[in-house]
């Protein structure tokens, strides 16, 4: 007769997994009766695998193994230092589970076989189970991220300030306001300190002895003939496009279209640059043929000092201008001493600068002259050139502005009507002239600059 035994409740160590129930599960088993083979199966739970997590649903004795062990567990070596072992399953047993044998030493490999490498598994993410469901293993999509649009392809957030250079439009605003009082500001301690120094006796004495001009030579021509007057309008169209395909040159980094020469495959610039140094030769060819009529002329002598007492004189002359007492000057037949080394310095210093700076910089400087290239560096030119730009808008500037604040109408006959009278002949072609100027800047565009551009060589992107 068999000894029936009382259901004892099985001791319970430690989780199998972290944050799971104590092992074994809260099962009756009879004592001194050891669990079949099955039976032990149903309670073992393999280590699980780096980066994936094993849930016991609480009530089922059915592990449900994930899909990925199965894949892949012939690829894996076991790992027998990897299990777990708590209290014993049965009575004064040993502790479960069982101490697994030593897995046998892998065989060498032959020097003619190469090791089998496993390959890499995607990692797993693991859905933890509810108590109606076993536990499912999903992988993780590890497909890289499309790259992100930069700040330029987004465009200005929705509600975000737009910034220009840097600056929001309310900023560049203030910053004109403020330069424009420190300018007025300036000008206007200039013209105190100027009224300041005028009521001096030996600066009065000064300004009687130099009045502001000197006599000219009495072969010196009067007035001003008609190619004079086409001569400043060329010159004021071609510098106006000049500085603007200059400025668009410096502030270009990547050119809508290039222009390569017909007679150079291998040369290749920006369709702007191109612009640039056209308008650079039609304006050295102007100002070359304006030199010519100036001797031709006897013009030269209204623009070339004659005199020493030019430099007293000029300094004089700027007295009354920053006074803002205008000299009394007459220039139909003479212009003052500043005016006269004003044009000095734009036609026989300045101009030339330019031309040579920008040739030196151009493709037309001979890539084989390396020791010329040594005595005249292209950093030397680039220091030159643009400080050159920055004196001709400032002259154009202040040259407009001294045209219109001492006699509007005169002035502007003597350069567009050749004559002295004071009448809006001169005034109407200045207006016609500067619709031509504004034109041009309109005009000049790649869509409008590239056809040009393609009768000297290729347009491409």
């Amino acid at each position: 007769m068999t000894e029936e035994t009382s259901p004892r409740p099985i001791r319970r160590g430690l989780p199998r997994v972290h944050g799971g129930a104590a092992w074994p599960e809260a099962t009756q088993v009879p004592v001194g009766v050891a669990p079949a083979a099955g039976e032990a199966a149903e309670h073992v739970v393999s280590e699980p695998l780096a980066g994936e997590r094993t849930t016991v649903v609480a009530g089922d004795t059915t592990v449900v193994p994930p899909p990925i062990r199965q894949a892949i567990a012939p690829t894996l070596p076991a790992r027998p230092d990897r299990v777990r072992r708590g209290l014993p399953r049965t009575h004064d047993g040993e502790p479960w589970p069982p101490a697994p044998a030593p897995a046998p030493a892998p065989a060498p490999a032959s020097e003619s076989e190469p090791l089998a490498v496993p390959a890499p598994l995607a990692p797993i993410e693991t859905v933890p189970a509810s108590p109606e469901e076993p536990v499912r293993t999903e992988p993780v999509d590890t497909a890289p991220p499309e790259a992100a649009p930069s700040a330029s392809e987004r465009g200005p957030a929705p509600g975000a300030t737009r910034l220009y250079r840097g600056r929001s439009a309310t900023q560049w605003v203030w910053r004109s306001i403020g330069a424009a009082v420190a300018i007025i500001a300036a000008a206007g301690i200039l013209v105190l300190a100027a009224r300041g120094l005028l009521t001096f006796r030996f600066v009065q004495d000064f300004v009687h002895t130099y009045p502001g001009d000197y006599a000219l030579p009495a072969s010196a021509p009067v007035g001003f003939p008609a190619w004079v007057g086409w001569q400043h309008f060329c010159n004021a169209f071609l510098v106006v496009l000049i500085i603007r395909s200059g400025i668009q040159v410096r502030r270009e980094s990547r050119p809508k279209a290039s222009w390569t020469p017909r007679w150079n495959a291998n040369r290749k610039i920006s369709l702007t640059l191109w612009l640039h140094q056209s308008l650079d030769l039609l304006w050295i060819v102007n100002g070359l043929l304006f030199v010519v009529l100036l001797f031709c002329t006897g013009q030269w002598m209204r623009v070339i000092p004659t005199s020493w007492s030019v430099f007293p004189n000029a300094v004089s002359a700027a007295l009354h201008y920053a006074s803002l007492n205008w000299p009394t000057d007459d220039g139909w037949a003479n212009y003052n001493s500043l005016q006269q080394l004003t044009y000095f310095a734009t036609v026989f210093v300045a101009a030339p600068l330019a031309a040579v700076t920008g040739v030196r910089m151009s493709g037309l400087w001979p890539k084989k002259a390396e020791r010329l290239s040594r005595v005249y560096p292209v950093e030397l030119a680039r220091a030159i050139h643009f400080p050159v730009m920055v004196y001709f808008v400032a002259f154009i500037v202040v040259h407009v502005a001294l045209v219109f604040s001492t006699g509007a109408l005169r002035n502007l006959n003597h350069m567009y009507g050749g004559s002295d009278q004071v009448n809006w002949v001169g005034f109407w072609i200045f207006v016609v002239s500067v619709l031509v100027m504004a034109g041009g800047w309109i005009a000049a565009r790649p869509v409008i600059v590239a056809p040009i551009a393609s009768l000297f060589g290729r347009v491409g992107r």
